[in-house]
């Protein structure tokens, strides 16, 4: 390691402040979310620990900083065997939770290694992508295939659907920025699709089995299509979601004073739907300004793909952008009925520590590649 400090110079000032800027917003939505789900003791802890998590993430994503991103390139095949290691881990010791068995408890603290997973699939992807030459054929794509099938796999043994779609999305941008023309893409994308839709109407039709999927995933995608066939089920949460930013408003109803979060009526505030209680409290204003914010922040990341001195540095900021737009895209859509429910959080703004710590983590990479994307000559 040799940080010269005058790289500090070239810190991405902007992408800083609006990531610091989602995570105080949302540290104070939890405090509200909290008190709604489990009252004003639990809200203590989630915010404690939220905090504590954030300390943890600000750490990661220094020591992000301090190397030169090109030596992680060196240390691919480690980071892949970690992550096969750690989702490995979870099917063997892992805790079910929400229907799936994506966390390991360590002491007092659960942690989930999915997430740190989506760091560390950006880094092997994007060596891997930038030492092939061409990308042109279906034919190219064998070998990135090969090296995310095994985590797919890993991944939907839990099953976790959400973060299985988050990989695809990262790889399909990565694959598509080192050279793979984007009319293939949309014709290699539109046959899954169109098989999971067919897959997906006859289990409707005529109760084909969706395995390896879970009755409450079917459930999910049953109610995207008519959330109002089961109100008291399945299609509860959306429901509640859309009363609860609709009640919102222009300006919301004020912080703590949102009736469908601190009553209960809306199911994972403090997490998957903490972007309903934004509306209601903060209404659409508060909803605007987290979305500017968001803007912001992937602005500047794209930035630091488009400057960035190498393929490889490129790649990694292409899949950090794909990682978190995809993140903000499907948990809006899905509190707004737009989207199937998925479990994925906002990214920075929910609770949970363990998807902190490796977006922080993700940042910090950004900014390495920000900060050495031209030569220091003085």
């Amino acid at each position: 390691m040799n940080f010269d400090t005058r790289l500090l110079k070239h810190l991405d000032k902007l992408l800083v402040l609006a990531m610091v800027a989602l995570i105080i917003i949302g540290i104070v939505v939890i405090s509200s979310a909290g008190l709604g789900y489990n009252g004003p003791v639990a809200a203590a802890g989630m915010v404690k620990k939220q905090i504590i998590a954030a300390g943890i993430g600000l750490v990661l994503m220094l020591i992000a900083m301090l190397f030169d991103y090109e030596e992680f390139s060196r240390m691919t095949w480690v980071i892949y065997g970690l992550n096969c290691v750690l989702l490995l881990a979870v099917l063997v010791m892992g805790k079910f939770q929400n229907g799936a068995q994506s966390w390991i408890q360590i002491g007092p603290m659960q942690i989930q290694p999915s997430e740190l997973g989506k760091v560390m699939l950006i880094l092997t992807l994007g060596n891997q992508l930038d030492r092939m030459e061409r990308l042109e054929s279906i034919w190219d794509l064998i070998v990135p295939a090969f090296h995310v099938a095994p985590l797919l796999v890993l991944l939907m043994l839990q099953p976790d659907l959400g973060t299985s779609l988050v990989f695809i999305v990262i790889t399909a941008a990565m694959v598509y920025m080192a050279g793979f023309p984007g009319w293939k893409m949309v014709l290699l994308g539109g046959g899954p699709i169109g098989a999971v839709v067919g897959w997906f109407f006859a289990h409707v039709k005529w109760g084909v089995s969706m395995w390896p999927l879970d009755e409450y995933q079917v459930g999910r995608l049953e109610t995207f299509f008519n959330p109002t066939a089961d109100p008291t089920g399945d299609g509860y949460q959306v429901m509640q979601s859309k009363i609860s930013i609709g009640s919102g408003g222009w300006f919301g109803r004020g912080l703590y004073q949102g009736t469908q979060n601190q009553l209960g009526f809306l199911p994972e505030q403090h997490s998957d739907f903490i972007f309903a209680v934004i509306g209601e409290e903060l209404g659409f204003v508060g909803g605007a300004t987290i979305l500017f914010l968001f803007l912001v922040l992937l602005w500047r990341i794209m930035a630091v793909a488009a400057t960035s001195r190498d393929r490889y540095g490129t790649l990694i900021a292409t899949g950090v952008t794909a990682m978190i737009g995809f993140h903000v895209l499907e948990n809006v859509g899905m509190t707004l009925g737009v989207m199937p429910v998925t479990g994925i959080p906002l990214t920075f703004v929910s609770y949970g520590g363990s998807a902190l710590m490796a977006n922080m983590l993700a940042i910090g990479l950004v900014l390495n590649v920000g900060m050495r994307r031209q030569k220091i000559m003085f």
